[in-house]
């Protein structure tokens, strides 16, 4: 069932596997933001050191 069929109910159950799902989806989602946005930066900005050993 989907949220924009008639027959749904938010119930207690759907509140929270929807609450808990959209909460994982937030924090995987922010998480490859945070690790996109630093490799673009440090892209753009490094020095040219090499700190590989």
């Amino acid at each position: 069932m989907f949220p924009f069929c008639f027959e749904w109910v938010w119930d207690a159950g759907h509140l929270l596997f929807f609450g808990g799902f959209w909460f994982a989806i937030s924090i995987l989602g922010a998480g490859m933001t945070w690790c996109i946005l630093k490799a673009l930066y440090e892209t753009i900005y490094c020095d040219g050191s090499d700190n590989h050993h």
